[in-house]
């Protein structure tokens, strides 16, 4: 039987707002929000709807914060994974900003390798240490917790086989309490297996309005399917990110000692080239790229540095959460992620607050997952085609930044007023 339980159950209703406003307001950076919580019966209309910029309340000095009524509420985070990549991690900041108001917070994760991981017995560690309880996908302590709990957030769209996986019988009795909040914008996600109880869960979060189109429109064409009550909301940056890029001082500590440790003068301009993981930094180099194990493409570019003996101006740096020290240190970010895109691009948020220019790519003349969400193409960035159209622009906009040190530094200070504002 078809209903929409956002109506039904206005605590549900009630918790997911809270949860949005929650969100944006926890950074420094203007974290904006559609304004569109004041109907139920209202649809995502994505692109055309304005944004409510949360500025103001960002320039009181000791802001109220939101969630205090979440106090002793009991909070189940279902993560497909646990790793140092972007859906993991945001849900472990929203884990901690949940136990900063007293929630009662549990955490499941569905795909845990059989040996142990190094990675994530520490993730683990770091939210047991936060008061996170850390439960097993799989028994009937999942089951009871899912089954008392105030709101489920589901992170990203693989998520959604841990309800027929394990709660099975009990779905209808959790649907109505269920925030999905989904990242993804690759095609192979959208399978029924994973989203079929999708039009009937509580509410849907999701970064960006060019993904929440995208969604929209495959839900409806490739699996008949409607979307659920949608939010738009823009990732924000963490608090201790936020006071390093406004400290000039630990700025300038930082800078000075990464560039030195990396065998860069103070006069070279550096930049780098992220691999896309949100949150975490996968490179930092006069022109390169990293991750944490050696992929094809990586190896083929330590080759290809090691053959044109350019070591000492391309240096690799491996996957890290400790991002302000790098972003500090560099001149530019380049952000090249191919096919669609992120959803949103934390990096690029993350870099902007450290005023560094941004040379991000574009999709089919308009954009790859969230880009023109955050770059306003040659005011706070420049923008480049996806695939191999786009390697003689970036590599001309890379020339630009290069050779034209007044209108980078230009870019760098939009960065900082157009994140306080509605872009």
């Amino acid at each position: 039987m078809a209903k929409h339980p956002v109506v039904c159950l206005p605590l549900q209703k009630r918790c997911l707002f809270a949860l949005l406003i929650m969100l944006s307001i926890s950074t420094v950076i203007a974290f904006l929000i559609k304004a569109a919580f004041d109907s139920c019966d209202r649809r995502l209309e994505v692109a055309q709807k304005p944004l409510r910029s949360f500025s103001n309340a960002l320039s009181v000095n000791t802001p109220p914060n939101p969630l205090t009524f979440m106090k002793s509420k009991r909070v189940l985070l279902v993560s497909h994974e646990l790793s140092l990549s972007g859906g993991p991690l945001l849900l472990m900041e929203l884990a901690f900003l949940l136990r900063g108001v007293g929630s009662e917070v549990f955490w499941v994760t569905i795909q845990k390798p059989s040996e142990t991981d190094e990675v994530i017995y520490n993730l683990e560690q770091k939210m047991l240490v936060r008061g996170v309880q850390v439960l097993s996908a799989k028994g009937q302590e999942a089951i009871g917790t899912a089954l008392k709990a105030d709101m489920v957030v589901l992170n990203t769209a693989v998520a959604g086989k841990w309800l027929d996986a394990v709660l099975k019988e009990n779905i209808p009795h959790v649907l109505s309490k269920v925030l999905w909040w989904i990242h993804e914008m690759r095609g192979h996600y959208f399978k029924l297996d994973y989203v079929k109880h999708l039009p009937l869960v509580a509410g849907a979060m999701i970064d960006s309005h060019v993904t929440a189109q995208y969604w929209k429109n495959r839900t409806q064409e490739r699996l008949r399917i409607k979307m659920p009550e949608t939010y738009v909301v823009h990732l924000g940056n963490s608090k201790e990110l936020m006071e390093v890029a406004e400290d000039g001082v630990a700025k300038r500590v930082l800078r000075e000692h990464i560039r030195e440790s990396l065998g860069v003068r103070d006069e070279d301009l550096l930049f780098a080239i992220i691999n896309k993981a949100e949150g975490a930094i996968n490179a930092c180099s006069n022109c390169g790229s990293d991750i944490t194990a050696q992929t094809k493409f990586e190896t083929e570019l330590r080759n290809f540095v090691m053959q044109k003996k350019i070591q000492d101006r391309v240096h690799f740096v491996n996957k890290t959460l400790t991002v302000a020290p790098y972003l500090a240190a560099v001149d530019v970010l380049v952000q090249n992620s191919q096919a669609r895109g992120e959803c949103f691009g934390r990096i690029t948020i993350e870099a902007m607050a450290f005023q560094l220019p941004v040379l991000k790519h574009s999709f089919q003349g308009t954009a790859a997952g969230g880009t023109t969400e955050i770059v306003v193409d040659g005011t706070t960035g420049l923008l480049h085609p996806v695939g191999k159209d786009g390697v003689t622009p970036l590599a001309k906009n890379i020339v630009k930044l290069a050779t034209h040190v007044e209108r980078r530094l230009t870019m760098g200070r939009e960065d900082m007023r157009g994140s306080k504002r509605c872009f």
